[in-house]
């Protein structure tokens, strides 16, 4: 049976080269060594050979993954996928998430609970979206509940009303009824309900510019109305009326512009 004749330490730290009989063998973790008591003059049969191999094997993705963690929190899944990415076999990775799970180096909840804090403190996205996200992520449905009790009813509201300031910039040539429904829409596109959505819309007092309204009535009058040219005037009114009217003006407005734009 052969006998470990030289334990000699390679220049990456915490990794040894083990002899048998005068010939290398094989590599092994510090944990490993110590752990199987490894020594000048021990006796290596195939049974224990295989176990050391074993060992050095989860010893090595347990520090590409401690690799992994060391910047930034991450889910089960992330972490597994990465492992198979580096060719690790999947009872190793399993080994390994045992391993950081008892130790709670690896905590799918801790994981949700600080995303979510991240999404609602830095980002304009609604709980819906953020659940989308961590479902990705591989975090479970109960787990994604709990975590969303971080982001609680009133900061969604004040985050939504936020985003509903940016949205109402960007649409503050459309008539006052397009307006608030471009923001609703917006707000509710980036994962917030609708309830918060109108709470927030409620919040931002939307003010109406009579004489901008009016000019931006008149602008897409005159496109309409060229638009429809080829119709004879009162079909040309019409369609003319109905387009305005989808975009959200005022009919009365509307046809006092469409009189100038007849005469």
């Amino acid at each position: 049976m052969p006998k470990i004749t030289l334990i000699q330490a390679q220049k990456k730290a915490g990794r040894y080269n083990i002899y048998l009989d005068g010939t290398y063998a094989f590599p092994v973790a510090e944990s490993v060594l110590i752990k199987y008591q490894l020594a000048k003059g021990m006796e290596i049969d195939k049974q224990l050979l295989s176990q050391i191999t074993s060992a050095d094997l989860q010893a090595k993705a347990y520090n590409k993954a401690l690799d992994y963690l060391s910047h930034q929190l991450r889910t089960q899944k992330e972490l597994s996928d990465h492992l198979k990415e580096l060719g690790i076999d999947e009872p190793t990775i399993k080994e390994v998430l045992t391993k950081l799970l008892d130790l709670r180096l690896l905590d799918d909840q801790v994981y949700a609970n600080s995303f979510v804090r991240t999404q609602a403190n830095l980002s304009d996205k609604g709980p819906t979206v953020i659940r989308q996200k961590l479902r990705q992520k591989g975090i479970g449905e109960n787990l994604i509940d709990r975590a969303l009790l971080e982001f609680p009813p009133e900061a969604q509201v004040a985050n939504a009303k936020k985003l509903g300031q940016k949205l109402a910039k960007r649409h503050q040539a459309s008539p006052l009824k397009i307006r608030q429904n471009k923001i609703i829409t917006g707000i509710m596109t980036k994962g917030f309900s609708a309830s918060v959505a109108n709470s927030a819309l409620e919040q931002l007092d939307l003010q109406v510019d009579p004489n901008q309204e009016l000019a931006a009535l008149t602008t897409q009058a005159k496109k309409a109305w060229r638009r429809y040219q080829r119709f004879d005037l009162k079909t040309r009114q019409l369609k003319t009326k109905q387009a305005l009217y989808r975009k959200g003006f005022n009919l009365d407005e509307i046809d006092k512009v469409l009189a100038e734009l007849a005469e």
